[in-house]
């Protein structure tokens, strides 16, 4: 009875397998066209791992990519932190040349404050400049009072040298 089972069983697939035979390809009927031996079951293949390779290749890709990706990052960040660096550098260098100029510059400041403490005003020019004038017409006048008195001795002394000569 199990073999007419079995039996019925194998003729009912063989008949399934012929009529999908139509629709696929010629390996799978290939596949398809070989009869089923009553009592033993067909060999399960195993699987080629197309699935595990597709995810060992994923993975693999993947860490490749990011290992890239970070190499890349790394080196991006190497270059801005030199960029970076020389930046300020460069502002060190210019920030020391603005407090050379302002140090500079106060010492002119400080300078041009003890100058100007020590220099004269318009007003006191004008009083020195007046007394100057006073001066300069006093010693005109004495100049012109002993300019007079020597001509007086002049003409004593030649009054004097005609009369000893008559």
């Amino acid at each position: 009875m199990a073999s007419r089972c079995l039996s019925s069983l194998t003729r009912k697939t063989f008949a399934q397998l012929q009529r999908r035979c139509i629709s696929t390809s010629t390996i799978l009927r290939n596949e398809a066209v070989t009869p089923i031996i009553a009592g033993t079951l067909p060999a399960q293949k195993k699987p080629i791992g197309g699935f595990r390779g597709g995810i060992v290749g994923f993975l693999f890709g993947f860490s490749l990519a990011s290992s890239f990706a970070a190499y890349q990052l790394l080196d991006e960040y190497k270059q801005a932190s030199a960029a970076l660096q020389a930046s300020v550098e460069e502002l060190r260098v210019s920030t020391e040349k603005v407090t050379t100029q302002v140090r500079r510059i106060e010492a002119v400041e400080k300078d041009l404050k003890a100058l100007s403490e020590s220099s004269a005003s318009k007003e006191e020019i004008s009083r020195v400049r007046a007394e100057v004038r006073k001066l300069y017409d006093g010693l005109h006048v004495e100049f012109l009072d002993l300019r007079t008195h020597v001509w007086g001795i002049q003409q004593d002394v030649h009054a004097l040298t005609k009369k000893q000569q008559v």
